[in-house]
């Protein structure tokens, strides 16, 4: 690539990035899921319409395979295991038999309705089997919902992509006859369990070397956190186990440690969550062919009918039976099985194993996501007020969590109290400090204590103070012209000026 086609790329590059940006925000606004805008921006920036040309199937699949890591890591480091803890057996095996069942039950619909033979039929049934986990994770936590419910539905987002890349990897390269299902379920098995081990081994690991080195910037961390997530997926690909599985799982572990900067770490991991989706979301649209789509139409909305009236609600009736889930939870449960990027990123392991039939199948996974994300995304709110689940009785706790000054605009301020300062014997309140700065903590003589406006200040204090951004100059120059000349500085024209001390110095 020359310097100049290296220079359009990124022109190109981040005019797309911008543009998806822009319909985040339009999409939170109207209330529509953004994976909807962020595919049309790909297709819009298509062959068919502004021209970029994009028909590399292989390609997009190990680009999408990528961002899929990126998204369960964020989603892991944004889980709370308090939450999945106590749902994670209805988690499991909704993720597992939940998705045979589905799988099943759609092939059946698909092949009897539209004529789909069995090995295509199966394909589509395991290819739309499974539910998003970053769409799932956007639209739940926006809503009142009992924690339980919402751990139960973002716990089998998280553990079902695994089963279903399984299943789709045994259909796509069965092309005679299919594996006998022993096969099929130690497969299952062996990926499930070995990758879940790695994720939580890496996921260990992670969290005992970022407790004991030090690292020389804060910036760091957060790299180094979804690094070991990364490692934990790619080392389990490489020994032919659930890469998605270990890299939730990791994310889970980092996610709920206490880690230096935590905060930081989640909201780089957000932002990097956020990138993966838009160059997933845009690398999907640019791979489908707009003219192909109306053709698709019909089978997509009959498909994604049987997957979401018949599929979906009998795989979550049979998997929760044992768990006494009211029938109030399980239609919410049934309806709240988004699909979003997955599927059409299995969809694509089809065309680059040259499976017969396959293009059309992409075709189809692509119109029923963009057709059920409008139905059922805008609609689970309601779906949640008309069961009698969002809201009543549900009490949220409050969101207490370490964050950068920064992002409150606001300084931290440190201030000793030496030998021969004035400022000893000054109380609190005497100091008149420029609201709104805060002293909020006095460490003195190895202990702390909190101080109020009566407390006095002593030598070899230490003073923790709080202020905004705009009032820090004037909150340091106040504490400079008291530790000067004491409590009557500014009557005495003492202002705390820096250079006053340069000149007075000299």
């Amino acid at each position: 690539m020359t310097l100049p086609e290296l220079y359009m790329a990124l022109l190109v590059g981040g005019a797309v990035l911008l543009a998806s940006i822009a319909a985040a925000r339009a999409a939170h606004r109207i209330g529509l899921p953004s994976l909807l805008l962020f595919l049309a921006v790909g297709v819009i920036v298509g062959e068919d319409v502004i021209g970029v040309r994009f028909d590399d199937a292989e390609q997009a699949q190990a680009l999408a395979n990528a961002a899929l890591a990126i998204i369960l890591v964020e989603g892991g480091l944004t889980t709370r295991w308090s939450s999945v803890r106590p749902v994670v057996a209805p988690a499991g095996v909704l993720a597992t038999l939940g998705v045979g069942i589905s799988v099943a039950v759609t092939a059946a619909g698909v092949h009897w309705l539209l004529g789909l033979e069995w090995h295509l039929a199966l394909l589509l049934g395991a290819i739309v089997s499974s539910t998003d986990a970053a769409a799932t994770f956007a639209v739940l936590r926006s809503l009142p919902l009992p924690r339980k419910l919402t751990g139960l539905v973002e716990a089998e987002s998280g553990f079902n992509d695994a089963p279903t890349i399984i299943l789709v990897t045994v259909f796509t390269t069965a092309t005679a006859d299919l594996p006998h299902p022993g096969h099929i379920v130690a497969s299952v098995v062996y990926q499930l369990v070995v990758g879940g081990l790695m994720g939580l081994a890496v996921g260990r690991i992670g969290v005992a070397a970022l407790r004991r080195i030090a690292l020389p910037a804060t910036g760091l961390y957060p790299l180094a956190t979804v690094g070991f997530g990364i490692i934990a997926f790619a080392a389990a690909g490489v020994v032919d186990a659930s890469g998605i599985i270990a890299a939730y799982l990791a994310g889970v572990v980092l996610g709920n440690a206490k880690l230096p900067h935590r905060a930081a770490t989640r909201s780089f991991a957000e932002g990097a969550g956020w990138l993966a989706q838009i160059g997933l979301f845009v690398t999907l649209g640019l791979l489908v062919d707009p003219s192909e789509l109306p053709s698709a139409a019909l089978p997509a909305a009959v498909a994604g009918l049987i997957l979401l009236l018949a599929a979906r609600p009998v795989s979550v009736f049979l998997c929760l039976l044992p768990f006494r889930m009211s029938w109030r939870e399980q239609v919410f449960i049934s309806w709240a099985g988004l699909r979003g990027a997955v599927p059409i990123v299995l969809a694509t392991y089809p065309v680059v194993a040259g499976v017969d039939g396959a293009g059309n199948l992409l075709g189809i996974v692509f119109v029923l996501v963009v057709l059920f994300t409008l139905l059922q995304g805008p609609a689970l709110p309601w779906v949640a007020r008309w069961v009698g689940l969002s809201g009543a009785g549900v009490v949220r706790d409050a969101q207490v969590e370490t964050a950068p000054l920064d992002v409150l605009d606001a300084e931290l301020l440190t201030v000793s109290v030496p030998p021969g300062s004035r400022l000893h014997g000054v109380s609190v309140l005497e100091l008149r400090l420029p609201s709104p700065t805060v002293v909020t903590l006095v460490v003195r003589d190895g202990t702390t204590l909190v101080p109020d406006g009566d407390t006095v200040l002593r030598t070899g204090d230490e003073l923790l103070l709080i202020t905004s951004r705009d009032m820090r100059e004037a909150a340091e120059r106040r504490l400079r012209a008291v530790g000067r000349r004491g409590r009557l500085a500014r009557w005495l024209g003492e202002h705390g000026d820096a250079e006053a001390a340069e000149t007075a110095g000299r």
